[in-house]
C-alpha cells in the first residue's frame, strides 16, 4: 500500500478476514507503521458489537459505502470452497469504484515489475508472480502461491496455500483452487470452477464444474455454477 495513511475496513469477520488482519499488521504504511484496521463489517447480526482478534465489528457490509465516503479504504475478505462466488457477489452488489478498495501485498511476496495486481486483491507471504502475470480485482492468494509467466487471473479468483500455475494458464472469474493444486501450462480454469486440494490439472476445467484428483477429473457441478452469469 502507498500514499497517505487511510483508515481501512475489512468486509468479513471469518477466517479469511482474520488472516488478512494479521497480514496488514506486517504491512507498513507510508510512515513505516503497521496498517491499522479500524473495523470489520459482517452480515451476521450476532457479530455486531463484538470484536474479532481485537478488531471491532462495526455492522453489516451494507455500511461499506458509508465508510468509504468518510475516507476509509475497504478490503473484501469473504469466500470459501462452499461458496467461492461470495466475494464477487459482494463487490458487485456494492458497486464501488476501484479507488475505494485497498490492494495488499505482503512484504515477503515477490511481484515482477511487469506483473499487475488489480484493486482489492490480497497476496499473502511467499506469493510469487514471475513474469508478465495479470491478476484481476479482488483476487485472494494464500501463502506460497506461485503464478508463472503470462498467467492471467480474472476477478475474484481464490488460490489456497501452495497452488502452482505453470505458464500461460488462464483462471476465470470467481474460480477457487484448493491448497496445493497444480495446473499444467496453457490450461484454462473456467469461471466459477472449483479445483480440489492437491489436484493435478492437465486438461481444461469447464466453468462451474468441480474437479479433483491426479489427474484431475470432473466430479459434480459446483455450487458456483451460476457465478459466471451473475458477474
Amino acid at each position: 500500500m502507498s500514499g497517505a495513511p487511510r483508515p481501512l475496513v475489512v468486509l468479513g469477520a471469518g477466517g479469511s478476514a482474520r488472516e488478512v488482519v494479521q497480514l496488514l499488521r506486517a504491512c507498513p504504511d507510508a510512515a513505516g507503521e503497521p496498517v491499522a484496521v479500524t473495523g470489520l463489517l459482517d452480515d451476521d447480526p450476532a457479530r455486531a458489537g463484538t470484536s474479532v482478534d481485537g478488531v471491532p465489528v462495526l455492522g453489516p457490509t451494507a455500511a461499506a459505502a458509508e465508510h468509504a465516503g468518510r475516507g476509509a479504504l475497504l478490503l473484501a475478505c469473504v469466500g470459501s470452497p462452499r461458496d467461492p462466488g461470495s466475494r464477487a457477489r459482494l463487490t458487485a452488489r456494492l458497486g464501488l469504484p476501484d479507488d475505494a478498495w485497498a490492494t495488499v501485498v505482503h512484504p515477503l511476496a515477490a511481484v515482477s515489475p511487469d506483473s499487475t495486481v488489480g484493486a482489492g486483491s490480497v497476496l499473502h507471504a511467499g506469493v510469487v508472480l514471475t513474469v508478465a502475470v495479470t491478476v484481476g480485482r479482488h483476487v485472494y492468494a494464500m501463502p506460497h502461491v506461485v503464478l508463472t509467466h503470462d498467467d492471467e487471473v480474472a476477478d475474484a479468483a481464490t488460490f489456497g496455500a501452495g497452488v502452482r500455475l505453470a505458464g500461460g494458464v488462464s483462471v476465470g472469474a470467481a474460480a477457487y483452487l484448493g491448497s496445493g493444486a497444480l495446473v499444467r501450462e496453457h490450461r484454462r480454469i473456467g469461471a466459477g470452477a472449483l479445483v480440489g486440494m492437491g489436484s493435478v490439472v492437465v486438461r481444461d476445467v469447464p466453468p462451474g464444474q468441480t474437479w479433483a484428483g491426479n489427474p484431475a477429473r470432473p466430479l459434480t457441478p459446483s455450487p458456483a455454477a451460476l457465478v459466471e452469469a451473475s458477474l
